[in-house]
């Protein structure tokens, strides 16, 4: 088994930027998901979930830790790291309230014009990062502005099997994966409990539980009439009331990753 593919979401809900390597942090890759959009009014989290053309969004992240920013029919805008203290904001993450550090009013303005409704970007530095869901990982285990866990790994025959049963291909990014396995089982990532990526050793802590953003094309942000990928998935990977796919992890120590790192399964 090798690492076939690696994706970091520097701004929550925004485009993929694939890696051929990355660092980590606590946080899971370096600068993923590190930026998130929030409603002016109560600074509540937006995702594609409500605002299915953040898919068309592009934030790359820098080595300044910084983002440019760039849509269709926009100038581009490179947004520096803000102070961890400057201009702290409340924001709403599903049950998570915390306050972090605004990116200051030119990024807003960019990026409410992009949306349709007044936006504020904010940023997680790694001292107020959230803790993880209770009952999963470590005491020590943070997390920044994914859903819930700092990484998500799919296998590549997990989504192959559910293109044939759909009868088209579908895009492994529609399911937002930070590592993607080749050369195991369809859906072998359900039973493993640890594994290693070259020397960085990794916790499979539950599955993800997905939603209506799977149904969103990331090429062109139009969802599915027929509710493909969920409408499929329900028939043979619901548990509890709940569909499942790919599982979520976190890392044990820092290190490098790089596409093609031989994956070994250690528990």
């Amino acid at each position: 088994m090798h690492l076939s593919a690696l994706y970091r979401y520097p701004l929550k809900s925004a485009r993929a930027e694939p890696l051929q390597r990355s660092p980590l942090d606590l946080l899971g890759l370096v600068g993923d998901r590190r930026w998130m959009l929030v409603k002016e009014s109560d600074g509540r989290f937006l995702t594609q979930r409500a605002l299915p053309h953040m898919s068309q969004l592009s934030a790359l992240w820098n080595a300044e830790g910084g983002l440019t920013l760039s849509a269709d029919g926009q100038r581009s805008l490179n947004v520096p790291l803000p102070g961890a203290d400057n201009e702290l904001r409340g924001v709403t993450i599903w049950r998570d309230t915390l306050r972090v550090p605004d990116a200051g009013e030119e990024a807003a303005k960019w990026l409410s014009d992009f949306i349709g409704q007044p936006v504020r970007l904010v940023h997680v530095p790694e001292e107020r990062a959230r803790w993880l869901q209770s009952g999963y990982g470590k005491i020590e285990d943070r997390v920044a502005f994914a859903d819930g866990f700092p990484l998500l790994l799919i296998g590549q025959a997990s989504l192959d099997d559910l293109s044939k049963r759909i009868g088209r291909p579908q895009e492994m990014l529609r399911f937002r994966p930070n590592l993607v396995i080749e050369g195991a089982e369809a859906f072998a990532e359900d039973g493993w409990k640890r594994i290693r990526i070259g020397d960085v050793e990794f916790r499979v802590l539950k599955p993800c539980s997905r939603c209506i953003l799977t149904t969103i094309d990331p090429k062109t942000g139009e969802r599915s009439e027929d509710r493909e990928p969920l409408t499929t998935l329900k028939t043979y990977r619901e548990q509890e009331g709940e569909v499942m796919f790919g599982q979520n992890l976190v890392n044990d120590s820092n290190g490098v990753l790089e596409v093609g790192m031989p994956v070994t399964v250690l528990e």
